[in-house]
């Protein structure tokens, strides 16, 4: 624990079931049984972004087709790999050095470094429009909102989405009680999915989580859209759910809120297995949920 600290985090039997980072933003994710936990999240999570030739960020909301391309990084993380159905994989050696352009989330200037007109090319085939790939700089240092603000690269807010097991299950038994059929974890693009917790949305009731010797601080509910609605293998919207039937119970100020937004307040190394510690609940909650 940090020095100082003087709780012993309540385990509550959660564990970590998976871990997810996202190199490319709104492309497909990466799995892995351990990764480094830094002050922007899971290391190498949206550290690149596709865009427009104006700069605009590319997401799922607008160009579904993105979920459907698979990158991989080297582990020093020099090379980025991109593949998809139906186009030759290219590799890219990743630039840190050329001129900084702008790039544009949410109506607010980022800098990047644009990765070149091969990878630009290959990408515009792929989504059939005018694309660019750029990759966020190593001096970058947005500052994200929420309660405890944070940073993070290309992710749309704060550092780290975290999801339990329990909210997805509960989500999927009003699925199928309404007649659709249940969804897969990976429609909600989650850093961090955690089970054992035996009621839903317990997420919403921490505010500090210890996870090996890493720490998260809350930062907000996460306020989901229509990324949820995409098939995350066919690349392409599939319908009104999960937005309908979460319309209908997770309502809260801003939107629909299913998951949890978290700063990184100690970067350390996090595993699957891990147990997930709560070292503060929210003010309505003092222990086990």
């Amino acid at each position: 624990m940090t020095p100082g600290y003087p709780f012993v985090a309540d385990v509550s039997g959660g564990l970590v079931r998976q871990l997810m980072f996202y190199p490319v933003k709104g492309c497909a994710g990466v799995s892995a049984s351990a990764a480094d936990l830094t002050a922007a999240g899971l290391r190498h999570d949206r550290t690149f972004v596709v865009t427009d030739p104006a700069g605009a960020v590319r997401t799922q909301r607008r160009d579904p087709r993105l979920a459907t391309i698979h990158p991989s990084l080297s582990q020093c993380g020099t090379e980025l790999t991109l593949g998809a159905p139906g186009a030759d994989p290219i590799r890219v050696s990743v630039d840190l050095v050329s001129t900084r352009r702008t790039v544009t989330m949410f109506g607010s200037g980022h800098p990047g470094i644009d990765q070149g007109s091969e990878a630009a090319g290959w990408l515009s085939r792929v989504l059939g429009a005018p694309s660019r790939l750029v990759r966020v700089p190593p001096e970058h240092h947005r500052v994200t909102d929420g309660e405890i603000a944070g940073t993070s690269a290309y992710a749309d807010s704060c550092a780290i989405h975290l999801l339990s097991l329990s909210s997805v299950d509960s989500l999927n038994e009003r699925l199928v009680a309404r007649g659709a059929e249940p969804l897969p974890v990976d429609r909600f693009r989650a850093n961090i999915l955690v089970e054992g917790w035996p009621e839903a949305h317990t997420e919403d009731h921490t505010r500090r989580i210890v996870i090996g010797d890493g720490e998260l601080g809350y930062a907000k509910l996460a306020i989901r859209c229509v990324v949820t609605m995409v098939d995350q293998h066919a690349g392409r919207r599939s319908g009104p759910e999960p937005i309908r039937t979460l319309a209908a119970y997770r309502r809260r100020p801003g939107g629909v809120a299913f998951g949890v937004k978290f700063a990184v307040l100690r970067p350390g190394r996090v595993a699957v297995g891990m147990p997930v510690g709560v070292a503060r609940w929210d003010s309505g909650r003092s222990g086990m949920p």
